[in-house]
Parts: C-alpha cells; structure tokens; sequence
C-alpha cells in the first residue's frame, strides 16, 4: 500500500495573521569601487559584464532575488557568489564588490565609510539612511524588500486570528517599538489579515517570476 505524501504549501497551508515590519536592502559597494551611484554603477556593469561579483545569502535569499530582479531589470551581468554564512568580512575586504542587503546587517559598515550606500531597493527612501536614493528613482519599477510577519495554522478559529491581530498591532504602535524598529532600519507596517494575505500571494507571484526567468534551482 502506497502512502501518499502532502508537500506543505505556505499560502495553502496557513492563515495570515498580521503584518509587523517591513525592513528595505540596501544596493552597496565596497568603498574602492569605481562607482558612488547607480548610473554609474550600471555604465561600469555594461562595459565588464561577468566581472563584478555580487555576494548574496544563499540560492533563493531576498539577498539573492534583489540582485537578480535588478539584473534582469538593467541588464547587467553580475556574478551571483552564494555565503552560507556572512558576506560581510568579504564585502569589506573587496573579494565581492557589490551586495543587496538588508539594512540592519550593514548599517554599522555604511556609516563608518566601510561600505558605501548606492541605493535603497524600496519605493521610498530609508528614515535610517535619509541621504540614500531608492532604486527606483533611476530604474522605474523596481522594488524589494524583506518583511517580517506572522501567520497561524490553516483553519485556526477567527476569533484566534483576531485576537493575534489586535494584539500585534497595539505592540506596533507602541512607540518603544517604533524606535526600536527605526534604529535598525525597520519600518512597522500593519495590515488587516485579508490584506496580508493578499500581499503574499502577490509577492510569491512575483519572486517566482524571476525565479522562473533566471532559472533559479535549489543546490
């Protein structure tokens, strides 16, 4: 007798709760580089194509898919080098030259000068690096981010959600909070469960786009 097996699928499989943050990556090079802006950045790409490395956090990380998204979106040929532990020691030491990372890994490097700041890959500026660009200013469209939120089991009793729900989102306006999340490069976002919901499926949608485009496979 054959025993079949279920594969758990995220949206299937679980209901959202609440949305807590949303925390932008950082375009960066180290400081040696011969770029200090994103133009600059692509025209240098454009005449060495292959030749600068771009450092992620893994196959499959946010690290990993902003890089690829601005590729695709540029035009530019970077080479991906995948860390199973932290690029940073190598971004400082110049072996890889350029990493899409989330603010709060780097923010320390950035403001010692250790780093330098390209670019921040969400739609607005940071409030932690407010002299920053987006990405997006000189590449219209792109954006990415890492969020952070919780979801329960699938069929949790709604008043279960709700509860989790009010709960969450009072701690979100705690102003405690607020600076916390603000001193790391964080930006609380609330949002109702079917709205959350609703931004999964669309941001699984469109990472699995440039998944498929760049023929991304697990090692």
């Amino acid at each position: 007798m054959r025993r079949s097996t279920t594969i758990f699928n995220f949206i299937r499989d679980t209901t959202p709760v609440a949305s807590i943050a949303r925390t932008p990556l950082v375009m960066e090079v180290n400081p040696s580089f011969p770029a200090s802006t994103v133009p600059e950045f692509i025209s240098y790409a454009k005449a060495n194509p292959g030749k600068i490395n771009m450092a992620t956090a893994g196959i499959g990380s946010s690290v990993h898919l902003s890089g690829e998204l601005f590729m695709t979106m540029t035009g530019v040929q970077l080479v991906a080098v995948h860390y199973r532990n932290s690029y940073v020691p190598d971004m400082l030491a110049g072996q890889v030259q350029v990493v899409f990372s989330p603010v709060p890994t780097t923010i320390e490097q950035i403001r010692a000068g250790k780093l330098r700041a390209l670019a921040v890959t969400t739609s607005t500026p940071s409030d932690a690096l407010p002299d920053v660009p987006t990405i997006g200013e000189f590449v219209p469209g792109y954006q990415a981010s890492v969020w952070n939120g919780l979801v329960a089991p699938k069929n949790t009793p709604a008043p279960i959600i709700d509860k989790l729900h009010k709960e969450i989102d009072a701690a979100l306006a705690d102003p405690k909070i607020i600076a916390r999340f603000a001193a790391i490069g964080s930006v609380p976002k609330s949002m109702t469960p079917g709205d959350f919901g609703k931004f999964i499926v669309e941001g699984t949608e469109k990472w699995r786009k440039v998944i498929r485009a760049n023929d991304i496979r697990a090692e």
